[in-house]
């Protein structure tokens, strides 16, 4: 199907090839899936239209326009009438085809507003690139221009040298004054963008940067003041090290922070990348911070999954949890968690997905599911 579809995409508009990565071996199969989800849910359109605004706003940095959006419904459903050959009747045609068009012009109007209000992306200059360890890099970036963000979400990242193939990944700090973002990357086996990063990116080079998305990692309000046990696997760590900055900050400023209590797993001792730093946090009376690990007889201190860790840590009723890791990860943990007794409102992860392989966004929220984020291009 995703053959057919992009077959018949780009030979009625050849002209929109260019706005795809070389190589469709990933890409091939996502946008017609992203596709059949989110229109297959118009009749929920009250409870995702803000998911579907953010998402035509996040699609400007494509250079989509809209009649970009014509071109691939009539692709769509082209492709939708091959294979469902008798089943494929005027009323199914009709019902599709409107639903589309319900989905497009949201997303249309919201970029349009949007244009008002942001650049379609930002350009970013690479200041600084620390390796951290065999597969592991922590870069820092400077917008040309403000790019305002909340811990807790994430932006869409492009390198020069893997033009069109964007990667999510969340600030591991909060705002600061020079404007600077600091991004944690660890390879992926077989990915392109992440493998370029932690080997080959150099100070100097520019990037591009898509708009901050996500909320489910965010923290607003009277949720700035709950007591949190945070959990994250691996570069996880990135949001929720963006939300200790910002609590540390607050507490110079004024004296009293939350409680918060970190647990970060990892397979080996070497991969606590940032152990260093979050040891020395822990000597802040809000702060507690208990590495562990899970592939390794000899270290000394917590061994198994950090899920379990977390769970088995205590009293648990009356927290905030953040979690941030791989799928499998954030799996095992929300459930732990819950047997634990956090209620299921209180335990948070990234609700998008990316459906990329090189993102640390897990592809299943934990409550309102919602349709996957039309990835790469649209």
């Amino acid at each position: 199907m995703p053959l057919f579809f992009y077959s018949h995409l780009f030979l009625s508009h050849p002209e929109l090839r260019s706005m795809f990565p070389v190589s469709m071996a990933t890409q091939r199969d996502k946008l017609v899936g992203a596709l059949g989800r989110i229109v297959s849910r118009v009749d929920q359109l009250d409870e995702v239209t803000g998911f579907i605004q953010q998402l035509g706003r996040d699609h400007r940095r494509f250079d989509v326009i809209a009649s970009h959006y014509n071109a691939v419904g009539a692709s769509l459903l082209a492709t939708l009438r091959h294979f469902l050959g008798e089943r494929w009747t005027e009323d199914v045609a009709d019902d599709w085809a409107e639903a589309y068009g319900v989905i497009a012009t949201v997303m249309v109007q919201a970029a349009e507003a949007s244009e008002q209000t942001s650049p379609a992306y930002w350009s970013g200059h690479v200041v600084s690139v620390e390796r951290r360890g065999l597969d592991l890099a922590v870069i820092q970036v400077r917008p040309e221009s403000e790019l305002a963000f909340v811990p807790g979400q994430s932006v869409a990242v492009e390198i020069a040298s893997r033009p069109r193939l964007w990667r999510y990944l969340s600030p591991a700090n909060a705002p600061r004054r020079d404007g600077t973002l600091e991004f944690h990357v660890q390879m992926v086996p077989g990915g392109q963008v992440s493998s370029t990063i932690v080997r080959s990116l150099e100070v100097g080079e520019t990037v591009r940067l898509g708009a901050p998305v996500g909320q489910e990692l965010t923290l607003e309000g009277a949720e700035r003041e709950r007591d949190l046990i945070m959990v994250a696997g691996g570069t996880g760590l990135a949001p929720l090290r963006a939300h200790l900055e910002r609590i540390d900050q607050d507490w110079k400023s004024t004296g009293w922070a939350p409680q918060v209590h970190l647990f970060h797993g990892a397979r080996l001792p070497w991969n606590l990348y940032e152990n260093r730093l979050l040891r020395n946090l822990a000597g802040r009376p809000w702060f507690s911070y208990t590495p562990v690990v899970s592939d390794d007889p000899s270290y000394p201190g917590r061994k198994g999954l950090v899920g379990d860790i977390a769970a088995d840590s205590g009293p648990l009723r009356g927290l905030l949890a953040l979690v941030c890791g791989s799928p499998e990860m954030v799996r095992h943990t929300v459930s732990r968690l819950r047997e634990a007794g956090i209620p299921h409102d209180d335990v948070r992860i990234e609700q998008f997905a990316t459906l990329d392989e090189e993102s640390h966004a897990v592809h299943h929220h934990t409550h309102n599911p919602q349709p996957a984020r039309l990835p790469q291009s649209a």
